[in-house]
């Protein structure tokens, strides 16, 4: 029997929208099924066209470096586009 992965909530901070962010889905596939407008390009973590920043909960990456900086990962900033959430996860849109 195949197991289900995890299903999360994703909440865009400050915004009346929140989606099921399931743990095997990158973030961005999750808020566009759940009708959010979220700039896009590459879909692969190198243009930074997604980036956002994380408020609370924490991702992970399939990737070995996506786009982001040292310090860029410091400040919370994530790329949904390739970023599984852990839980539940509230995001900010824009780099900060």
């Amino acid at each position: 029997m195949p197991i289900t992965p995890e299903l999360y909530n994703a909440q865009i901070d400050n915004e009346d929208i929140q989606v099921d962010a399931w743990a095997d889905t990158p973030l961005l596939q999750s808020l566009e099924e759940g009708g959010v407008d979220w700039p896009s390009s590459c879909r692969n973590g190198t243009c930074r066209t997604c980036v956002g920043r994380l408020k609370s909960g924490s991702v992970h990456y399939e990737i070995e470096w996506p786009g982001l900086s040292a310090e860029d990962k410091e400040a919370g900033c994530i790329l949904p586009c390739v970023a599984y959430p852990d839980g539940n996860v509230v995001l900010m849109r824009g780099e900060y």
